[in-house]
């Protein structure tokens, strides 16, 4: 067991001291009060004031709110749907940090980066790929159709723009209209750039864009030097022009030779080579999120945090797929319509309630099961914080660091609730979750919440609670038979 623990004390050492895994953990704790925020504005939309699937549909007066929906639409395109750039902007301000850079210019920077590889010029021409259905939506073959009404159409199929100049001049073929490469241009940046797909394009500008400035910063010879009577902030900004301006260079050259020599933009080349592959592979199979789950309660055993370990992993691959959701669940109202039955809110919900191990499953066995006083104590004080999913006080008072007996049900409570709650979601018992609420939310409003406020959700949780319950009742019983013998 020393052995054991001296491994994973080594590897938990070098994962807390890795700038990269560090930065990408604290760049999503740090987002994590904007996404409750788009979280609280999809609730408001689409469960509150909605008469449609809402509240609306039951309570109709609840709908003279509802032109404060503008409001928390924003609300949520603002956070959930621009999350790779404040990512992107988190990132780049933690690795500056971690070499040793202060202030905010790093994270504008990081933002700077990224939008010298995101495609911004469109004409109409370069966008009747996305609009296939335009000619059957206008209705005949000769039906007249204007530039507007053509944009329109581009807008609805998932671009945020700005019109340039265009001319009310009628078009009365639409087939002509799309074979017409010089309809007109518009600045534009697609929203799946900005939301969960461009995500990994956020996180890899972040890091190594920031990591080139950081380089050329320590280059002599790139330093504008001033006087020593220049203020000391007009001397930095000549000191970072140089560096500033070849990292903004560099990375631009790294987006075009992407779009020039590989047909794709960077932002699709990542999404399609990297993002989607580890979204196969990882985020959409259950085996690999137990095996996640048993890595963070092993580090978990030897007294190392397990979740803050592992969080760079988990939050790059498990945060986009509920952002995918929330961003579904927004237009359509319906969580059936979610395209992912694993993300991090279903990871929370069913593996990490009362805290890793689900240990709040324990604190009930002790309570119907237990027979020494000190076990009871603990548990006892261990009810309230559990209920917030904060379980400290069980995990090192019982203790269950260093545990051999507890330690195996402390492994395969969470293991058994993520496989129970994947198959309820996936028969379709429980809905799919669709709303990022806080970690701190106690079990069964968590489940409703998550679920986009579906009775199902906290039916469905109160069902693991009972399963992590079961797990650590039997090994209860062995643990206080052997302590007392």
């Amino acid at each position: 067991m020393d052995a054991f623990a001296d491994v994973m004390g080594r590897v938990g050492a070098w994962c807390g001291q890795n700038k990269y895994l560090s930065s990408i953990k604290n760049a999503f704790q740090d987002y994590m009060p904007a996404t409750i925020s788009g979280a609280v504005a999809v609730l408001w939309t689409s469960v509150l004031v909605n008469e449609s699937t809402g509240l609306g549909v039951f309570f109709s007066p609840i709908m003279v709110l509802e032109p404060l929906n503008s409001i928390f639409s924003a609300i949520n395109t603002a956070t959930i749907g621009c999350i790779a750039v404040g990512i992107c902007m988190l990132v780049g301000e933690n690795i500056a940090l971690a070499n040793g850079e202060q202030g905010a210019y790093p994270a504008v920077l990081a933002f700077m980066m990224w939008f010298t590889v995101t495609p911004y010029s469109w004409s109409i021409g370069d966008m009747a790929a996305y609009t296939p259905a335009v000619e059957g939506t206008m209705g005949a073959e000769t039906t007249t159709v204007t530039i507007g009404q053509l944009l329109e159409q581009v807008l609805n199929s998932g671009f945020v723009a700005e019109y340039n100049t265009f001319s009310s001049e009628t078009y009365a073929d639409v087939t002509t209209a799309f074979s017409l490469g010089d309809l007109g241009t518009f600045s534009a940046i697609q929203t799946s750039y900005m939301g969960a797909t461009g995500l990994f394009t956020g996180l890899i500008v972040g890091i190594f864009g920031m990591e080139l400035y950081c380089a050329l910063r320590k280059v002599d010879a790139l330093k504008i030097k001033m006087p020593d009577q220049v203020p000391p902030g007009v001397a930095k900004a000549f000191e970072v022009t140089i560096p500033t301006c070849l990292a903004l260079i560099i990375v631009g050259a790294v987006g075009w030779c992407s779009t020039t020599f590989l047909g794709l933009d960077l932002n699709s080349l990542i999404s399609t080579y990297v993002q989607e592959p580890l979204k196969q592979v990882i985020g959409g199979n259950i085996v690999a999120v137990v095996i996640l789950y048993i890595i963070i309660m092993l580090f978990w055993c030897v007294g190392i945090h397990g979740n803050n370990m592992v969080s760079a992993v988990k939050e790059s691959i498990f945060t986009p797929m509920i952002v995918e959701n929330m961003s579904v669940f927004s237009a359509t109202g319906n969580a059936a319509d979610a395209p992912n039955v694993l993300n991090i809110t279903m990871m929370q919900m069913m593996a990490e309630w009362g805290g890793s191990g689900v240990t709040l499953g324990l604190i009930i066995a002790i309570f119907i099961f237990g027979k020494k006083e000190d076990t009871k104590a603990i548990a006892t004080l261990s009810v309230v914080p559990g209920m917030f999913n904060i379980n400290e006080t069980m995990t090192f008072g019982i203790p269950l660091v260093l545990n051999p007996i507890l330690d195996i049900p402390f492994i395969l409570a969470p293991c058994c609730c993520i496989v129970v709650g994947y198959i309820l979601t996936v028969i379709g018992f429980c809905p799919k979750y669709v709303v990022q609420a806080p970690w701190t939310t106690p079990p069964i409003i968590f489940g409703f919440l998550g679920t986009g406020g579906n009775i199902m959700g906290a039916v469905s949780q109160l069902i693991v609670i009972a399963v992590s319950t079961l797990v650590y009742i039997p090994f209860l019983l062995i643990y206080e038979r052997q302590d007392n013998a």
